[in-house]
């Protein structure tokens, strides 16, 4: 479910990859949309968001 909300993310806001690890790190927005708790876990790096 998490790797859909950060595709839906990475659509809605034409970011790539890349674009979507960095958002995660500087958008709570996103993180809260996608589920990440940076106090409990890391963000998914850009090799893990692509196929």
């Amino acid at each position: 479910m998490r790797m859909l909300r950060m595709y839906i993310a990475q659509q809605c806001f034409g970011l790539s990859d890349e674009g979507i690890e960095d958002a995660l790190y500087d958008s709570q927005t996103i993180r809260r949309f996608v589920g990440i708790d940076l106090g409990r876990e890391s963000t998914p790096d850009a090799t893990e968001v692509a196929p």
